[in-house]
């Protein structure tokens, strides 16, 4: 799938992995597809590209589809194999919001980079951007609020609480990026 219609493709995949099993997961993903809509005008023709990214990004966490533990790397096969997903919106799956840094940690960096390539810095800044200021609910917040939730569910010492706290610069470079592009737009995320 790819081209127009992406969101109205993705939504129901991601519904179809997530809901039943994962509710709440499911709504940080409603909610990170929302915030990409709010953005939406300053991408231009890659909106919906990152629309479908932001409610996708997180399949990987479906029991069905876990088979690494980590789940940007899971989500991206799944897309790639099964679902026969655009390869733009795969690559953002497979890189979102820092997820090079975990690869790092749990020596999956070789794996992740060699199958799936890098989007464009613009759109993964993007996809970090809606997903570090979208609470677990679904709801907005801040990155740093944001670090601060996922650092205290995992704890500070876990894999996900250490690599959190390696990522939140990038993070909250991230967000700043878009924000000044937003702002070079005129911008501002609603």
């Amino acid at each position: 799938m790819s081209g127009t219609g992406l969101p109205e493709w993705a939504c129901p995949l991601a519904e179809s992995l997530l809901a039943e099993p994962l509710p709440r997961r499911w709504k940080h993903s409603l909610g990170v597809a929302e915030r990409a809509r709010t953005i939406a005008a300053a991408l231009g023709p890659d909106a919906e590209l990152l629309e479908a990214a932001a409610v996708l990004h997180d399949i990987g966490y479906a029991p069905d589809l876990a088979k690494t533990g980590f789940h940007p790397l899971d989500g991206a096969r799944y897309l790639r194999d099964v679902a026969q997903a655009d390869e733009r919106v795969v690559r953002l799956v497979a890189h979102h919001s820092c997820a090079w840094m975990e690869a790092e940690a749990r020596g999956l960096r070789d794996e992740l980079e060699s199958e799936f390539p890098r989007e464009t810095p613009e759109l993964t800044d993007a996809l970090c951007f809606c997903d570090m200021n979208t609470t677990p609910d679904g709801t907005p917040t801040n990155p740093v609020d944001r670090v601060n939730e996922i650092a205290g569910r995992y704890g500070p010492d876990s894999l996900i609480g250490t690599f959190i706290r390696r990522a939140e610069p990038e993070i909250l470079a991230s967000t700043a990026r878009v924000l000044g592009r937003l702002a070079a737009t005129k911008l501002q995320p609603t």
